[in-house]
Parts: C-alpha cells; sequence; structure tokens
C-alpha cells in the first residue's frame, strides 16, 4: 500500500515506521491500566514485534498503520490502522472493476496515551481516516469491532454513527487472553455524510472519544 500522512489540526497521523519504536513506548509507558481491553504493546522488544508485524501486513497490502502524532509538540502519543482490507472480485464491466484502492475495510488497533485521553486526538484521527476511506478510497463500508464488555467503546462508536450490527461470539483473543466475544459496528458510504458531520462538530468542540 502508498504510504501517506493524514494531517489534522490536532493530530497528524504518519505512517508508521521504526523510528517511532521509543515515542510509542513512552506513550505506553505513561499509564499501562489503560489497556483493559486492547492488546497493547509494553516495553521496546514488544513494540518492536508490534511494529515490524505492522509493517509485514502493509508490505502484504493488508494494512495501513499509523503513528499518532500530536501537532502542537510531534509528541508520538499513540496509534491506529486501517485493516482488514477488502477487495471485491467485480465483474468485467461493472464501474467498480480494475480498481486497485479497496472496497471494504475495518479501523482498529486505536490506542493513545493517558494525557491524549478525552481530547479531540481520537475524534479528529476518526475523521480523518474515515473522510480518507469514504473520499479518497471510495469505500462502500468501514467496520469496527470492540470487546462487548467495554461500554466506553461501543457508546463512542454509536456517538460517530456507527450501526450497530450485532456481537461476534468468541471472535478474537481479548487483553486477558480469552475468546472475545466482540460487538461490531460499521458506516457504509450512503451514512458517511452525516456521520462527518457530527464528527466535524466534535472535532470543533474539542470533544474527546475514548480510543479503542
Amino acid at each position: 500500500m502508498e504510504n501517506f500522512i493524514l494531517q489534522g489540526k490536532h493530530v497528524r497521523l504518519e505512517p508508521l515506521d521504526r523510528r517511532h519504536i521509543e515515542g510509542l513506548v513512552a506513550a505506553t509507558s505513561a499509564d499501562p491500566t489503560l489497556y483493559d481491553w486492547s492488546l497493547v504493546p509494553q516495553g521496546a522488544a514488544e513494540m518492536t514485534r508490534y511494529i515490524e508485524t505492522a509493517l509485514a501486513r502493509r508490505e502484504a497490502g493488508t494494512a495501513v498503520p499509523f503513528a499518532t502524532v500530536r501537532v502542537t509538540d510531534g509528541s508520538v502519543i499513540g496509534s491506529t490502522r486501517f485493516f482488514d482490507l477488502e477487495r471485491w472480485a467485480w465483474p468485467l464491466g461493472h464501474t467498480r472493476n480494475g480498481r486497485t484502492a479497496p472496497d471494504g475495510c475495518e479501523i482498529g488497533y486505536t490506542w493513545l496515551t493517558r494525557a491524549a485521553i478525552r481530547t479531540a486526538a481520537n475524534t479528529e484521527a476518526k475523521l480523518l481516516m474515515l473522510t480518507h476511506a469514504f473520499e479518497v478510497w471510495q469505500l462502500l463500508r468501514v467496520s469496527f469491532h470492540t470487546d462487548v464488555r467495554n461500554e466506553r467503546s461501543r457508546a463512542a462508536l454509536e456517538r460517530i454513527g456507527g450501526r450497530f450490527e450485532g456481537i461476534l461470539r468468541s471472535h478474537r483473543m481479548a487483553s486477558d487472553y480469552t475468546a472475545r466475544d466482540s460487538a461490531r459496528y460499521s458506516i457504509v458510504a450512503a451514512e458517511w455524510p452525516e456521520a462527518k458531520k457530527r464528527l466535524a462538530q466534535l472535532v470543533d468542540r474539542g470533544a474527546g472519544l475514548t480510543a479503542r
């Protein structure tokens, strides 16, 4: 996948790279208790493996990982990514046949350092990513999954217009190394204009969404 930067007023999403290791380790070490519902790497060794895996998936064309950087001082405050990039088998003659961009994807692997929680950082990151997804890639849907027990994350997804689709049982490994039930949400292309309006209003107010 092509590398690109998503620039906002509060945050900049930079292509994840090994040079971000030190900043990401510092970001996670600020308060490890934040990550009850997410598998967030701790320490340089875990973070290096995390980034190497993300870069391999980018090389394979299945993910686009980012470091989340605060605009005001250039500090690395977290990470997020597009992943499970889907390219559908459109028939010859269809208007979407021959596209190189994906048709659908998931947004996740999102976490922030303590100081960035309840700021506009995650809200603007979602606005930047969804704008790219629907307006540049022209995706048909973006999905999100969160631990069914994570009520704050579920409320945040609903707040930005995510539609609840159901529970996927024993869907992924949870942060406590059990089989996690995931609450599934999505935004489809027809819903994007209204969701974009909501997100823009939240960013203007400096409202924070719970990272996931």
